[in-house]
């Protein structure tokens, strides 16, 4: 039967949220931080296996995370970017209060972000050590490594869709119930890694596999508590059995997935592409070397949290707006989410100097040879997070109106133009600090080129369904006497006299 529209005490209906109204600064930060906790959980959680891993298996087997989650990373990106291309057409959909065309993304999308996603599985499950032994990875972390992510590949359909649902909730404003949900997967995740990776009472030790599985176990529990909580809710973007139709593919929305979610899904492989370049260079320097910057990776991803969360809760936020046609909103949201990222990741790292020696002897203890050499490559290349931030959201916003082309092309330029060419080039005179010098210097190039693209680019004027687009619904003027955002714009005023219009060359 399809759903009821009226809401019973006993099962409330639990809907998308309005992000189109309301003093900008709080509201943004308000639904940024679920999001920034769930990031934090999910690294607390890498961390903590990590710990588990390097302290018990040893440093071959924390080498041998770098390799192996850098290798998922790369082979997913491609279904990372359709989940994203996703997720905004949706908030677009419920900017301009479009339910209908919400649910038909949403059924459209998933059965399209699952069958990639098994498809990716059966691909990487038989590669994975081919991949391994490809890219250099040592021979002491090997089994390790190929262990690990053939279980990995596994727990691949479980991991992102669990993945792609959180998005799709974010994308219509609700961002709190993906991150109780994802706390049921970190717990369960934490408690299960260390009985099932060293044997503890009636497991049997099976050493990477065992994190591997318990990945999967978590992952596969926690979707299926979250698809029942939704269904018993009845939220209004569930697909009910008479809705069932929705899951036939609407080649439309079929293509915006393809055209806008393929370049960023590439962004994403590039990236991991270039990370695999980096660690290459680094494995020739040997299994010291591996895990020092495997440690310096695990205090990177909080580095790099609030960016992400911020960056995540401004494109929702940008594209509900542009669906509702607000784009005197949407340039002020990009100035204080820049504000936002400059203060705590700026927070963040001069923190994390200040304590780089007991943070990164978590995970290679206090007497481990790597240490100092992971404090060393830390100091030179933790600041280039400062710079990812601002480029992070930037990115954010553009891709809110379907713009994807040029950021892409931005970090093809400067992880293939800028990164691996000062890695290379550079070591015969400054030996490995080349490599980790080369993470500033690219991330500072590509925080000036996403900053000159925001200001003259032609991103206002990108579509996700081409014409397709309803004309936006009339919005109530914002509060009189709301104040205005507490930063100034990254853009010169607005002299067109006309911001209701939903492209405008100026918003």
């Amino acid at each position: 039967m399809p759903e009821s529209r009226s809401a019973s005490p006993a099962a409330p209906t639990a809907g998308p949220r309005d992000l189109t109204h309301g003093a900008i600064a709080p509201t943004l930060f308000a639904f940024a931080l679920p999001i920034l906790g769930g990031n934090v959980m999910q690294s607390l959680n890498g961390s903590v296996n990590a710990v588990w891993i390097g302290r018990f298996l040893g440093e071959g087997a924390l080498a041998a995370i770098a390799n192996a989650n850098n290798i998922l990373f790369f082979l997913l990106g491609a279904v990372f970017g359709v989940g994203m291309a996703a997720s905004i057409l949706v908030a677009q959909a419920i900017g301009r209060s479009d339910l209908p065309g919400a649910k038909r993304v949403i059924g459209t999308s998933a059965t399209f972000f699952l069958s990639a996603s098994v498809l990716v599985a059966l691909i990487g499950l038989p590669l994975s050590r081919h991949v391994l032994v490809w890219m250099g990875t040592p021979a002491g972390a090997l089994p390790h490594a190929d262990a690990y992510l053939k279980l990995i590949f596994l727990a691949v359909p479980f991991l992102y869709t669990f993945g792609f649902l959180s998005a799709i909730l974010r994308g219509a404003g609700d961002a709190r119930t993906p991150f109780l949900f994802l706390l049921l997967v970190v717990a369960l995740d934490i408690v299960m890694v260390p009985l099932l990776m060293l044997g503890i009472g009636p497991w049997p030790a099976m050493g990477m596999a065992g994190a591997a599985l318990a990945s999967l176990i978590a992952n596969a529990l926690g979707l299926g508590a979250m698809l029942g909580w939704l269904r018993h809710r009845r939220h209004r973007l569930w697909i009910h059995r008479g809705e069932r139709y929705l899951y036939r593919p609407d080649w439309a929305i079929v293509r915006a997935l393809l055209v806008k979610g393929l370049p960023m899904g590439l962004q994403m492989v590039m990236l991991s592409a270039a990370m695999i370049a980096m660690i290459s260079m680094v494995n020739v320097h040997g299994v010291d070397t591996t895990a020092g910057y495997g440690a310096a990776l695990q205090l990177w991803t909080y580095v790099q949290m609030p960016a992400m969360a911020i960056g995540a809760a401004c494109s929702t936020m940008a594209a509900q707006n542009v669906g509702a046609g607000r784009w005197d909103r949407v340039s002020r949201i990009a100035g204080t989410a820049v504000a936002f990222n400059l203060l705590l990741t700026g927070g963040l790292i001069t923190l994390l100097l200040l304590l780089d020696r007991a943070a990164l002897s978590l995970f290679l203890g206090d007497a481990s040879v790597a240490l100092d050499t992971a404090r060393h490559l830390n100091r030179i290349a933790i600041w280039s997070f400062l710079f990812f931030g601002v480029t992070f959201v930037l990115f954010g916003v553009v891709r809110s109106t379907g713009a994807v082309l040029a950021p892409l092309l931005i970090l093809a330029g400067t992880l293939w133009g800028v990164r691996v060419p000062v890695a290379t080039l550079l070591q015969p005179s400054l030996g490995i600090d080349a490599i980790w010098w080369s993470f500033p210097v690219s991330a500072f190039v590509a925080m000036l080129l996403a900053i000159a693209y925001y200001r003259w680019g032609g991103w206002r004027h990108a579509h996700m369904l081409g014409g397709e687009e309803r004309e936006p619904v009339a919005i109530p003027a914002e509060v009189p006497g709301q104040p205005p955002s507490p930063v100034a714009e990254l853009e010169p005023p607005d002299t067109t006299g006309d911001r209701s219009g939903p492209h405008p060359d100026r918003p």
